[in-house]
């Protein structure tokens, strides 16, 4: 099959605008509203689209399941789990695509599978350049992070994701799950460096026979045997990372040639607990650091 030729459409956010109490939205962009039938013309051809959302850009697919019964959702929007999560996107473009398209949108992040989840237009071309026909433009998206999923099917209304950035102090569940079976997105690795990555653990006591090494210890360990091949190490602290390029970040220093990441832990409270349950997924390795 050949490669699609790729188009990335600009899409002026500032130029959408919904109206109150209407689900129309009026656009004042010329260009914009062009990119957008256009984008809403694929769709309905049953050809993906990326576009951005406040979270990240999302890949919309269609050819699987429209049209079908609006009652029944088809297996392969809930990984055949008896359970679906549906959400209303606050971004301008994803609501003005959803109204214009004038269907509903099944979209999962727009990457490969083991790819950070792209936050930028350009992230999406530089992954999916010739699998996909059109990618809307709208900028960085606001978040950075995958949705917060809560099971209202539960009393106690667990959280199914870890809470993103602002929206920790809005809502206090009882229980927060680090993984939970019925949520698919929970189990696997969103990105996964090929290189080590070695979590240290400067906020975590170390539980009782554990050895925690000072830091000059630490990398002396690391010192490698054989000196003709100096080890490159790559170090990230997650607080010198925008909570919504943490990946990519980790991504860009092993692309640099590293021959092992080492990554600061932080406290995982509030948008500590999405960065934390990031990182715990990439490191193979975990040292306890004493400061």
């Amino acid at each position: 099959m050949s490669a699609l030729s790729t188009r990335v459409l600009f899409c002026d956010s500032s130029a959408i605008y919904f109206p109150t109490a209407s689900d129309e939205p009026t656009i004042t962009n010329a260009d914009t509203l062009h990119s957008l039938q256009l984008a809403a013309t694929q769709l309905r051809a049953k050809q993906p689209v990326a576009f951005p959302t406040e979270t990240v850009y999302g890949l919309v697919l269609m050819k699987h399941f429209w049209p079908c019964d609006p009652n029944v959702v088809p297996p392969i929007l809930t990984a055949n789990h008896p359970t679906v999560a549906i959400r209303m996107p606050s971004h301008p473009v994803a609501r003005a695509l959803i109204a214009i398209t004038g269907a509903p949108l099944a979209a999962p992040s727009a990457n490969s599978s083991g790819k950070p989840s792209p936050t930028r237009a350009e992230h999406v071309l530089r992954d999916l350049n010739g699998k996909i026909g059109i990618i809307l433009d709208g900028g960085a998206c606001d978040v950075g992070l995958e949705s917060t999923v809560v099971d209202g099917l539960h009393p106690d209304g667990n959280l199914r994701n870890h809470p993103r950035p602002s929206r920790e102090s809005c809502w206090r569940p009882p229980k927060v799950l680090v993984h939970s079976a019925n949520d698919p997105g929970m189990k696997y690795r969103h990105y996964s460096p090929a290189v080590p990555v070695t979590l240290l653990l400067t906020v975590t006591q170390p539980p009782a026979g554990a050895e925690a090494l000072d830091a000059a210890s630490f990398l002396s360990s690391l010192r490698p045997k054989n000196t003709s091949h100096p080890l490159k190490i790559g170090v990230l602290s997650p607080t010198d990372s925008p909570l919504g390029q943490f990946d990519l970040n980790v991504e860009g220093i092993e692309a640099a040639g590293v021959d092992l990441i080492l990554i600061e832990e932080i406290d995982d409270a509030k948008e500590g607990l999405a960065v934390m349950n990031r990182v715990r997924k990439a490191a193979s390795h975990h040292r306890y650091i004493r400061c």
